[in-house]
């Protein structure tokens, strides 16, 4: 990832309240996260008239299941011309592996293929959730850290991980490999249910690669002054205007 963006998470549930939101940005141009509910609403149609707006897509299906369905529907989604998508690392490195392959193959001759990352555990997820329920009986730390460690032997570009997991993934992986960060409130805002949450500036210093910010966006009174406020701490530049 040759920046460092911020990723607006369009949490809307249908197409109208996305034209809604985006005529608000036409002179920006965005990085969007189009997930489960939309995606799954809205369906490619709705890929085609964000793109053609200039934004870049990040798909969030967070695909888990038997390595060869991961192949075919990667393939699929490679067709679809988005930016970015995703896998969850509990699936596996034989399903993580066959995932690349299908977006390489599905990729069109002469274009990039498609980033893919790996979410390791979601920032809704507590400790006392994953051992007692999951019964994983090790600490988030050390799953997130080992996950991303197959992801990236499995050949993935990077993670979906807690700001706060950031440093121990740049230990133990390479210095390329992108960590992608929801979990993003300014000081004050409400957590909602996730838990492993930090602000646009405690990601920066902890060396998130990308941040993806929904509700603190796109369900303030500004949405555009909100985005402009977030992009100057996560940038540095308000720490520079206050100084």
């Amino acid at each position: 990832m040759s920046d460092r963006p911020l990723m607006v998470a369009l949490d809307f549930a249908g197409r109208d309240e996305v034209n809604n939101f985006l005529q608000l940005f036409d002179n920006e141009q965005l990085y969007v996260k189009v997930g489960m509910e939309l995606f799954y609403s809205s369906g490619p149609g709705l890929i085609d008239k964000i793109k053609g707006r200039g934004h870049r897509i990040f798909l969030d299906l967070k695909l888990h299941d038997i390595p060869n369905t991961v192949n075919k529907a990667m393939k699929a989604l490679a067709r679809l011309d988005v930016d970015m998508v995703n896998v969850h690392a509990a699936g596996g490195s034989v399903m993580m592996k066959a995932a690349i392959e299908g977006l390489e193959e599905g990729t069109k001759a002469g274009k990039k293929r498609p980033s893919c990352i790996a979410v390791t555990q979601l920032t809704s997820t507590t400790e006392d959730l994953m051992q007692q329920e999951l019964l994983i009986h090790k600490t988030i730390d050390e799953t997130v850290v080992h996950y991303a460690q197959n992801a990236e032997a499995a050949a993935l570009d990077g993670v979906v991980c807690s700001p706060l997991e950031v440093p121990l993934i740049r230990k133990a992986c390479n210095t390329t490999f992108i960590t992608v960060t929801p979990g993003i409130r300014l000081a004050g805002d409400a957590k909602g249910d996730q838990h492993r949450v930090t602000t646009p500036r405690k990601a920066r210093e902890l060396g998130s690669s990308a941040i993806v910010v929904g509700r603190s966006i796109t369900a303030a009174d500004d949405p555009v002054n909100a985005y402009k406020k977030i992009i100057a701490e996560w940038s540095g530049e308000l720490e520079t205007t206050n100084s």
